[in-house]
């Protein structure tokens, strides 16, 4: 599906939705609860607190549609809602178990990670585990950063949402999205140098 195609739809969904029909709110829930998840999984790193501020996000979402002055714009809107509700959620709960590595090299198909599963079957043990030290590190480089480029970089690099839907989410500019991202793989390069050298 066309990210147009996908607006269009979106915005007579919106539109019913605002007008009263359940049913259509329903149809974007079932079209955006696995990104929605997602989103708030590589935030969170925990399936059970993502799926819990995700429910909290789609309900908060009916609860302000009246307010949506773009009912196209519904999918940036709501993962800005799933954003900050899972950035409020993790600064609420000091005491919280690091993001699993394989949520910032990427997931499955089902949007759970599993330990290693970006690991190559049959790669070289020694590489793995240099790989793995790797990603410990790029987690701990990643958790340096300013909220906004850590956010942009999650969002556009690993999640790989289109920039105008990062743009939405973070309330700026697609402009501002790409220095979020230019500054922060910067820091990130040189925060890993030596590991990248």
């Amino acid at each position: 599906m066309t990210n147009a195609a996908g607006g269009n739809a979106d915005e007579e969904l919106v539109r019913l939705a605002q007008s009263g029909q359940q049913s259509a709110f329903n149809d974007l829930i079932k079209r955006y609860q696995r990104q929605a998840v997602a989103v708030s999984y590589r935030l969170l790193g925990n399936t059970h607190d993502a799926l819990e501020v995700t429910q909290d996000a789609f309900l908060k979402a009916y609860t302000n549609l009246a307010t949506l002055q773009k009912p196209g714009a519904f999918a940036g809107w709501l993962m800005r809602i799933v954003s900050n509700l899972s950035l409020n959620y993790r600064r609420g709960r000091k005491s919280r178990s690091s993001m699993p590595l394989s949520s910032l090299m990427g997931s499955d198909s089902d949007g759970e990670s599993g330990g290693g599963d970006w690991v190559a079957p049959g790669a070289d043990p020694v590489h793995t585990l240099e790989s793995r030290e790797l990603g410990v590190k790029l987690q701990e480089a990643l958790k340096q950063l300013p909220e906004k480029q850590r956010l942009a970089i999650i969002m556009f690099t690993i999640q790989e949402m289109p920039q105008k839907d990062v743009a939405e989410a973070l309330d700026c500019s697609v402009e501002a999205v790409k220095w979020h991202v230019f500054q922060g793989r910067k820091r990130l390069k040189e925060m890993l140098k030596d590991q990248l050298s």
